[in-house]
């Protein structure tokens, strides 16, 4: 899309009433999938997005996002660029596409398979994307093997499910 014509067609963000999700992709070798860590997130200041990448980001880490103002700041901890979209997608190295990917998959899975999803359930769709992007060099079978293994012994509960409660018994 031309940048007048986005100008004229877009308004802001869009956020206003939406939840925010952030997500972080490592970028392995060509033999190594890269792994996303995504997470539900309270806001987009920057102060809880330098916290998040804090969290998960090694030091003197290359980063590389795109030109949400949240970012501005992260290069004195990390050899941060950015890439400017309504230039380009692609500068060498410096792009988003494989987050770009993620997020694809995970707007397809909601609005085609869960059509329908409560704000208070969607940090577990996120996680469950989350695993099938990390684990999609595996098969179903492997999959359905991994997370049978992490359930055994944890249950939902009718509270837990309807958002009354927010712990996993």
């Amino acid at each position: 899309m031309h940048k007048y014509k986005k100008a004229q067609s877009i308004q802001g963000r869009g956020t206003a009433g939406k939840a925010i999700v952030m997500g972080i992709l490592e970028r392995r070798g060509r033999d190594i999938i890269s792994k996303v860590r995504a997470k539900v997130i309270k806001n987009i200041a920057t102060k809880t997005i330098h916290d998040e990448v804090k969290k998960v980001v090694e030091p003197k880490s290359q980063l590389f996002t795109d030109e949400l103002s949240s970012y501005v700041g992260l290069d004195k901890e990390y050899a941060h660029q950015v890439i400017n979209h309504m230039e380009a997608y692609v500068r060498g190295n410096v792009h988003t596409n494989g987050i770009e990917n993620f997020w694809s998959l995970l707007k397809r899975t909601i609005r085609g398979t869960y059509v329908s999803v409560e704000p208070f359930h969607l940090f577990r769709y996120v996680d469950e994307q989350s695993f099938r992007f990390n684990k999609r060099d595996d098969d179903n079978s492997g999959r359905f093997a991994k997370v049978v293994s992490g359930v055994v012994g944890k249950r939902v509960t009718y509270k837990n499910l309807t958002g009354k409660e927010t712990e996993l018994t």
